[in-house]
């Protein structure tokens, strides 16, 4: 196997930026794939995969610091994995198309960035209107708000089976209005924990459909796994504002690219 080097280096960023932030993998590195060449469906079908290997790491460090509600991770996964294994039957029914399949991806991509660099932008200030309302009725009603989750589910597990993109960026910050008095480190780890299976299903959907690269896989794991442990014991620790708003920004341009 000869190792490209940048896709190594773009696992290891990634892999660091995701355990720190949050922020998804798949908002990063499904447009670093593109830019490389890649076509959209091997670039989603491979990101899948590398975000759930990627994220076990982070699971594992999460779990260790006491970083996860399982239970939201659970009510989360009821919708979005039914969800992912619907989107995935569309995808195979009309898999004939492959030029069709990459334009509907490769718009869905753009509009997925568009709003997740957007969430990224004003996640303080979304998280201070939250925290405002958190003594909203829906806050202390334990049922309303597990069907809430799940209805986030449902959407996280269409959007991340079409795009890559979502399951971190969005995620959290739609579980900050639901979960306001969550500690942010929490809710990151929760987020990551949920992302596990969600990616795994959707990445052996796309494998199975012929939609997965092992080389470049097994490359950008040997980058990521070490990145997302660093990013993972650094969370809470480094102050990421500047980080996120630069994120922000470079996904922003990319999805205008994408959809302009």
């Amino acid at each position: 196997m000869n190792i490209e080097i940048g896709f190594v280096i773009a696992g290891l960023v990634v892999g660091f930026i995701v355990g720190m932030t949050g922020v998804g993998g798949g908002s990063l590195m499904t447009p670093i794939l593109l830019w490389f060449g890649i076509p959209p469906t091997t670039a989603v079908g491979t990101d899948l995969l590398y975000a759930a290997f990627t994220k076990i790491g982070g699971v594992f460090v999460h779990h260790k610091k006491n970083n996860i509600s399982w239970t939201i991770t659970g009510w989360l996964s009821l919708g979005s994995v039914p969800a992912a294994l619907l989107t995935l039957w569309i995808l195979e029914s009309i898999k004939t198309d492959i030029s069709n399949i990459n334009t509907i991806i490769k718009y869905s991509l753009g509009w997925a960035l568009l709003f997740t660099s957007i969430a990224v932008l004003f996640k303080k200030k979304l998280l201070v209107f939250s925290q405002k309302h958190a003594g909203d009725k829906f806050h202390s009603e334990s049922r309303t708000q597990n069907l809430l989750t799940v209805a986030i589910g449902v959407l996280l597990g269409s959007t991340v089976t079409l795009t890559s993109i979502g399951a971190g960026a969005l995620g959290t910050v739609t579980l900050f209005f639901l979960y306001p008095l969550l500690p942010t480190p929490r809710l990151v780890g929760t987020e990551i924990a949920h992302a596990v299976p969600l990616t795994l299903v959707a990445g052996l959907g796309h494998a199975s459909m012929g939609n997965l690269d092992l080389t470049l896989l097994s490359q950008l794991l040997m980058g990521s796994l070490p990145g997302i442990f660093i990013g993972s014991m650094l969370s809470g620790k480094v102050p990421d504002l500047l980080l996120r708003n630069a994120i922000a920004v470079m996904l922003f341009f990319v999805g205008y690219k994408l959809v302009f």
